[in-house]
């Protein structure tokens, strides 16, 4: 794996950051690992990990010191994503979803809602993400849930569907349109609402072909009512949010799916090195080595391309949305490419759960759908390049 090691040797990090990222893969060898396929069976979420992932204090990373993180790059942060999904895709969606919905607080947030909310996700605090609804996936614009202000309060009503972390995590980040300004897109506003706010509930796990420890499931917003010191930003605002905030969740969807693909990678490697047909492993076969080869190209050049974005984000960089559809929506095709042909390679065997390259790849496949199907982001890399 020399081609691998040496690209991993040329991402960006600090001392301390390569020590922490040490001890994550430590913890993923020893513990994660070991119990992901476990967790496919039987779909229970995954406590035990979400609790070694916080004794390490993980959340920290993406949080600033004064309120009690560690604010480490975002390359430290991608490098983690992977490396956890690599070792159960269905943890690593956990943990990255706590990134996802809380660093538009920290993005976003008054300095109120700031020291409120951070230094709690810092400690541990699950967050999610809501913005799908049954007819509003990849236009997020056609979402019907709906925010009413009174007085010092906004009425939630409304409903989503598909939300990773649902019913466990303590806040959520809820898109929705604003009842007093009557346009589709300029109403879009988001809020934070905390888990035992009554009138909110999450409906039953979905049954899902992978990510089966992750918990997806609806939600339901029965005039719940929350402070309006806990909107984001002013009342349409959220499309603003929203679009800024999916530039910096895309690359962390696209880390998990490279971790999944480097897993099934190497596990393939393995195994054809040590699998004998006609008298030779049959890594010695010509047609084997081309296969190996285009696997280990496309995942080599898409590694490459999210440490470029990730330099690009801790530089400073403001505008970066078509290098991170690019990434998102390449890094979710090889993700199952490799997967597949992992499955192809194993033969048999590979069909078989006992092996963990069946369940990489249907892990896979969620990666060409979430934050923005592989044609969603196939339109806007293309419509980037009219001339105006």
């Amino acid at each position: 794996m020399k081609l691998f090691n040496h690209l991993d040797e040329t991402v960006r990090l600090g001392d301390d950051e390569r020590i922490l990222l040490d001890a994550v893969r430590a913890l993923c060898r020893d513990k994660i690992a070991p119990r992901a396929a476990a967790y496919d069976r039987t779909g229970d979420f995954p406590w035990d990990n979400i609790e070694d992932i916080n004794a390490l204090g993980l959340n920290a990373m993406f949080i600033p010191e004064e309120y009690g993180g560690a604010d480490m790059s975002y390359a430290a942060y991608l490098a983690c994503v992977r490396e956890i999904s690599k070792a159960c895709a269905s943890t690593g969606i956990i943990w990255a979803t706590n990134f996802h919905a809380m660093k538009p607080v920290n993005d976003f947030g008054t300095e109120e809602q700031k020291k409120r909310f951070l230094p709690k996700v810092a400690d541990g605090a699950m967050a999610s993400l809501c913005i799908t609804e049954p007819n509003a996936g990849s236009d997020a614009t056609g979402m019907v849930t709906k925010f009413t202000p009174d007085g010092d309060e906004i009425v939630i009503t409304g409903g989503k569907t598909f939300i990773s972390n649902g019913g466990k995590a303590d806040y959520y980040l809820v898109f929705g349109k604003w009842s007093e300004i009557d346009d589709s897109k300029a109403s879009i506003s988001a809020l934070i609402l905390e888990k035992d706010t009554p009138g909110f509930s999450a409906g039953k796990p979905e049954d899902k072909m992978g990510m089966r420890a992750s918990s997806t499931t609806p939600l339901n917003f029965d005039s719940c009512r929350v402070p309006r010191a806990n909107l984001l930003g002013e009342p349409g605002d959220g499309l603003r949010i929203l679009l800024q905030s999916l530039n910096k969740s895309r690359p962390s969807v696209a880390a998990h799916a490279l971790g999944i693909a480097r897993a099934a990678f190497e596990d393939a490697t393995a195994y054809i090195n040590q699998r004998h047909q006609s008298g030779r492993a049959i890594i010695g076969f010509q047609g084997i080595q081309f296969l190996l080869s285009d696997m280990a190209t496309d995942l080599a050049l898409c590694e490459g391309w999210l440490w470029h974005v990730a330099r690009m984000v801790d530089d400073g960089a403001d505008d970066f949305g078509v290098e991170a559809s690019l990434l998102k929506m390449r890094a979710g095709d090889v993700a199952m490419r490799i997967t597949t042909d992992a499955v192809q390679l194993y033969g048999g065997y590979g069909y078989i759960k006992d092996n963990r390259v069946e369940r990489l790849m249907r892990d896979a496949k969620i990666c060409q759908i979430w934050e923005g199907t592989k044609q969603v982001h196939q339109q806007f890399i293309g419509r980037s390049f009219i001339e105006k």
